[in-house]
């Protein structure tokens, strides 16, 4: 507990290695993480949480790369959590966004985190938003989140993130990837990355189309925002000024509309939800045996009894 009060009083301080540490820490969980976490809260609310998102092969790591160093050149201070995917064979993670992020190396006001996904849904892991929390408390103003690009979990970065980049690209197999993903709906910002390929301008009318089919959406009043559709080329950091621009203006017209409050408070409740859905889980699991389960689904296997029976004779009995 000592350490773990140390190791967030130095980070708040200013200790990079400290901060390192603290989200090591994080990311293994446990009695001293919480702690860590408990102390480190009352810091945390202040930054703005912007998520980058969309298929693989869009360029979301180099659009994030240039977002970084664009937000640097104007003097904000920036967290970057990049979410790998987990190896299905060893559980290690591929954390080469650290290699593509090599050129923010060395600068005090930038730190990169990459994760695994450790299997989680939704290309984001577990601790994700434990380790935002941890960039936001030690003062980062702008924290970017980068997903793995998984298909359709991806919009469980709408619930982590105030603003939401959804990332798209020519010559994928598909005029538009996001329709697929139902990344669409979720989408503050759109952007046509790799914009000097072939395509780029109809994948920019395609992405029109849908945006002005679901602007009633906006008309209507719910949020009052149309995502704007750019086009970028992140290689050369061509258009990333104007994305940054369009980012800050969603933050403020949260703030201006009060939505702000209200992202965060479902952001939060989705948080508190999931926490406790895992604690449950984690404590049933805690006086139920290996071979217990087994025992369940065995029976599940044999039809003897269908899977909610089941879960309902688990919580009931505790495994019995």
């Amino acid at each position: 507990m000592e350490a773990a009060s140390r190791l967030v009083t130095e980070a708040l301080e200013g200790s990079r290695y400290a901060l390192a540490r603290l989200i090591s820490l994080i990311e293994d969980d446990g009695v001293d993480a919480r702690a860590a976490l408990a102390a480190l809260y009352p810091h945390t609310g202040q930054a703005h949480i912007v998520g980058v998102t969309g298929a693989p092969g869009t360029g979301k790591s180099t659009l994030v790369n240039q977002l970084a160093k664009a937000l640097r050149a104007r003097g904000v201070t920036v967290g970057v959590v990049a979410v790998d995917p987990s190896s299905p064979f060893s559980g290690g993670a591929l954390l080469g966004d650290r290699l593509r992020m090599r050129d923010l190396a060395g600068d005090p006001g930038v730190f990169i985190r990459s994760m695994a996904s450790r299997g989680s849904l939704g290309g984001l892991a577990r601790a994700t938003g434990d380790v935002v929390k941890v960039l936001d408390g030690a003062g980062f103003a702008v924290v970017l989140v980068e997903t793995v690009g998984a298909g359709q979990a991806e919009v469980d970065i709408a619930r982590t993130a105030h603003t939401t980049v959804v990332v798209e690209a020519p010559g994928l197999g598909d005029e538009v990837q996001a329709l697929k993903a139902g990344l669409m709906e979720i989408a503050d910002v759109l952007v046509v990355n790799k914009a000097d390929r072939p395509g780029a301008a109809n994948t920019a009318r395609a992405l029109e189309m849908v945006v002005g089919r679901n602007a009633s959406r906006a008309a209507a009043g719910e949020d009052g925002w149309a995502p704007p559709i750019l086009q970028a080329i992140a290689l050369d950091g061509t258009g990333v000024p104007e994305v940054l621009d369009a980012v800050a203006a969603h933050r403020e017209h949260l703030r201006a509309t009060g939505l702000w409050v209200g992202r965060e408070r479902a952001r939060v409740e989705t948080e508190l939800l999931n926490a406790l859905r895992q604690e449950m889980l984690d404590r049933l699991l805690a006086r139920v045996r290996p071979e217990q389960i087994q025992a369940w689904v065995e029976r599940v296997v044999a039809r003897e009894v269908d899977v909610y029976t089941a879960v309902e004779r688990l919580l009931d009995a505790g495994g019995r």
